[in-house]
């Protein structure tokens, strides 16, 4: 497997919360920024760090907790997703998402969900 060249960062955490409206005012009072905003998860950043905070509410079943790590292109991700595959680790399929990022989900060695996340040069769009 080759090692990634291209890891920007640990991008985002995902945490399942019990009553959505409450956590998103909750963060937003402490100065994150609104990013995506969904009947049942939000997405939200920090201004000037971009660092990302995904809201999980109860209904949410696409994914659950989890971290990403986020990289500024996405042929890394395609890259990393095959090596991963020819050795033998499961990953899940690589999927466009409606804000313009791509990804796959898997899980560590240790059981711990984690994505692998393509975020354009021009970062997340927004639907707020």
């Amino acid at each position: 497997m080759n090692t990634p060249q291209s890891v920007y960062r640990i991008g985002h955490i995902a945490l399942r919360v019990e009553d959505l409206e409450r956590s998103k005012a909750f963060y937003l009072k402490l100065g994150m920024e609104l990013i995506w905003d969904d009947q049942d998860w939000c997405y939200l950043e920090t201004i000037n760090s971009k660092d990302g905070l995904a809201l999980l509410g109860p209904s949410y079943k696409a994914a659950g907790p989890h971290f990403a790590f986020h990289f500024n292109d996405k042929k890394e991700i395609e890259r990393i997703h095959t090596d991963l595959k020819d050795t033998g680790v499961k990953v899940g399929a690589i999927h466009d998402h409606r804000d313009g990022t791509s990804s796959f989900y898997m899980r560590d060695t240790e059981g711990n969900w984690l994505e692998m996340l393509y975020v354009p040069s021009e970062g997340i769009k927004s639907n707020v």
